[in-house]
């Protein structure tokens, strides 16, 4: 199986891809800070996982899924900080936060999948 395969990275590459569009909308002072910071983050979240998943070993693995979700709370971070600024809408942003919970939930569960693997 590839990563590509994966069910959390799919759904954490359209993540990203909306991470993208919205920030095209934000003011053009913001690109070397929050517009960069969080494409970078949610950059990382399917980074990690493709990296962890090319280790092809299971405690690698694990630990880059791990950064992955540390990753994915930092987009968080960022998103609460543009709605804060005022560049996303609060229903864009519970949008994007339901869709991180739904991300988060697959992590764990691909985290715990791999560990029942480890201890095989």
């Amino acid at each position: 199986m590839n990563f590509i395969e994966l069910e959390v990275w799919k759904k954490s590459r359209v993540f990203r891809n909306q991470i993208f569009a919205l920030v095209k909308s934000f003011p053009v002072e913001e690109k070397y800070s929050l517009t960069s910071q969080i494409v970078r983050s949610s950059r990382s979240i399917t980074a990690n996982i493709a990296e962890g998943h090319g280790r092809y070993h299971v405690r690698e693995n694990m630990q880059f899924c791990r950064t992955s979700r540390g990753s994915l709370s930092e987009t968080l971070d960022h998103l609460i900080g543009a709605l804060d600024c005022g560049y996303l809408s609060e229903q864009d942003f519970e949008n994007l936060k339901h869709d991180s919970e739904e991300i988060l939930r697959l992590l764990n569960g691909y985290i715990a999948f791999l560990k029942k693997q480890l201890n095989k």
